[in-house]
């Protein structure tokens, strides 16, 4: 027997001793979580009782199960769902168009385009924590009409900043004629009609944040060429005239204040 199956058998030997073990700690682990839950081992811990009135109520265990499930699914939600989409596209076209590669660092544009997306989400998320996650806290509403309260704010967000032909092309696409109620749209068809649209206004958007910058290359480039110094790098000389222009505009605020007052809020 050469070394190599010895070793594998020693690794299965190992494995056969030490899972034992481990199901003798985990087992009586999950017991007393589950116990510590209120749940009846001599049924499924995951269970949904009807209520007298007809709601649903859920079980400890599938509570935390949904609301980690959530936390999750949260910065998928921050990105195609909010402001988020739109600002760090326009901000990183921006900084191509400047010809800084990596400056600013992309920690950096993140970390602006996040809190800008929250001064922007700011009224929305106020209202629907007034509508739907204070009402929840303080027992005067259900888990579903919690739900259903809270996607009326955020459908209100997507429906402003939403093309009608955007989605009327998703509407399309699921097999109906045109949208009978705008109020009514499900978020399997909101939401890609909706990144749909940021996408195409923060192409716009950088489209004309590049013009300036790609006039200073060419008056750079035809200067160079009429001087003969033709191996020198356009690049190299232009960028110093687009920073001092980005900077003698105030283009930061500039950029910055288009944004914000591009979404409908």
């Amino acid at each position: 027997m050469n070394e190599s199956s010895k070793r594998r058998g020693s690794s299965k030997s190992y494995r056969m001793v030490i899972w034992p073990h481990v199901l003798a700690v985990a087992v009586p682990a999950v017991l007393v979580a589950g116990s510590a839950c209120g749940a009846d081992f001599g049924l499924p811990a995951l269970t949904m009782r009807t209520e007298a009135d007809g709601q649903q109520t859920y079980t400890v265990s599938i509570q935390i199960l949904l609301l980690m499930t959530a936390l999750t699914l949260l910065p998928g939600a921050l990105m195609i769902m909010t402001s988020f989409t739109r600002i760090v596209i326009v901000l990183a076209i921006l900084r191509q168009a400047m010809g800084l590669n990596q400056t600013p660092s992309n920690q950096v544009l993140i970390g602006l385009a996040l809190f800008l997306t929250m001064f922007v989400m700011t009224p929305v998320f106020e209202k629907l924590y007034d509508d739907a996650i204070k009402p929840y806290l303080n027992e005067e509403a259900t888990q579903k009409q919690a739900l259903d309260r809270a996607g009326k704010p955020m459908r209100q967000f997507m429906l402003a900043q939403t093309r009608t032909t955007d989605l009327n092309l998703f509407v399309s696409l699921k097999g109906e004629d045109k949208v009978a109620e705008f109020d009514q749209v499900p978020f399997s068809v909101l939401i890609p009609a909706f990144i749909t649209s940021e996408l195409k206004t923060a192409f716009q958007i950088g489209f004309l944040l590049f013009i300036p910058f790609l006039i200073i290359d060419l008056v750079v480039a035809s200067v160079l060429m009429a001087m003969g110094m033709m191996m020198l790098s356009p690049m190299m000389i232009s960028l110093p005239f687009k920073i001092m222009l980005f900077v003698l505009v105030d283009g930061w605020t500039l950029t910055i204040g288009t944004l914000a007052s591009s979404f409908l809020v």
